[in-house]
């Protein structure tokens, strides 16, 4: 698949195969695209914590409140996304330009991460409804949650089609 094959393949999905499994080196594949994504200063500072089974379930249960992700329990993987300490340099620029460095590279990653997984086949849905304090309960973090990446095979999700502002709206040449 190219680029733009994979940008229009992958949605996020609310139905999942909850009895099949994903491969470890699916999972492996979908995490070293993750490490590969830019960051600022090259800091990565985020950790990506894999959860299967049992904890994948507790982990759903964390996106659920107010009737939120119901879908989440299909998911037989879901990836804890936590942050971590800027490196040096990114600290600096992040006080001085009051930019929030983090968020950005999170997001950077969780791109790469969701795109390489529609080339593996898989389904995700990045879920930023969580309780960070039962999360970090459940994965032994010390660092806030960010996003929940709900993984696994799509079951009856076709392609939908993408509604997206127009281009003109978003971007314009000076």
């Amino acid at each position: 698949m190219n680029f733009m094959e994979i940008a229009c393949a992958r949605q996020s999905c609310r139905s999942y195969e909850k009895d099949r499994d994903v491969e470890a080196e699916k999972i492996t594949a979908m995490l070293e695209a993750a490490r590969l994504a830019p960051s600022a200063c090259n800091g990565q500072p985020y950790h990506f914590t894999v959860c299967r089974g049992e904890t994948a379930k507790e982990v759903a249960r964390a996106t659920q409140s107010l009737g939120m992700n119901k879908f989440a329990s299909q998911a037989p993987v879901m990836i804890v996304v936590s942050e971590k300490p800027y490196v040096k340099s990114a600290a600096v620029g992040a006080k001085m330009l009051k930019n929030d460095y983090r968020s950005i590279d999170i997001g950077i990653a969780a791109a790469y991460l969701t795109a390489e997984a529609t080339v593996q086949g898989l389904g995700t849905c990045i879920l930023g409804w969580l309780d960070d304090e039962k999360l970090r309960k459940i994965c032994g973090l010390d660092q806030s949650v960010r996003l929940v990446i709900a993984v696994g095979y799509p079951k009856d999700d076709p392609l939908r089609q993408k509604k997206r502002k127009e281009l003109s709206a978003l971007a314009n040449e000076m």
